[in-house]
């Protein structure tokens, strides 16, 4: 087992998860302040002391107490966030938020399912180095000058 791998209280020996991080690349100086804000709300948001997450995590080990409760759970949040994902995913074509909602229901499966933490770590990560080559094309083209 990997050294960065973490089992997180309350959680089922087999459910381990893996630390995301925004970007591979740290934040450089072609970034906006925007960007820049936005990530580092992001990473406070995420820590683990957190006081709702602390919150959630006691729920969360009264519910792996009751097997079928457990089980329920488990089944519902797959139901919900297999739902939310593939109406995300029929949105993306359409104007509107749709690579949100596909985010919002691997987030939702993800609090549950390792492989929908790995996916949505691997989707960011794509979606992160397609922005920086978008930006980069349009830099090398003169057209992000003016906005």
């Amino acid at each position: 087992m990997s050294s960065d791998l973490r089992r997180e209280p309350g959680r089922p020996p087999n459910a381990h998860t893996r630390p995301e991080r925004m970007s591979a690349q740290p934040p450089t100086a072609e970034q906006t302040p925007l960007e820049r804000t936005v990530r580092a709300e992001i990473v406070a948001a995420e820590r683990p002391d957190r006081p709702v997450r602390r919150w959630l995590r006691g729920i969360r080990s009264w519910i792996d107490r009751h097997p079928r409760l457990r089980f329920a759970y488990r089944f519902g949040v797959a139901v919900l966030g297999g739902v939310i994902a593939v109406a995300g995913l029929a949105l993306v074509p359409l104007p509107g938020p749709g690579w949100l909602v596909v985010f919002l229901g691997l987030a939702i499966l993800g609090t549950e399912f390792a492989w929908a933490r790995r996916l949505a770590g691997w989707v960011k990560r794509l979606l992160d180095r397609f922005w920086a080559w978008w930006k980069a094309r349009r830099a090398a083209r003169g057209v992000g000058s003016e906005s």
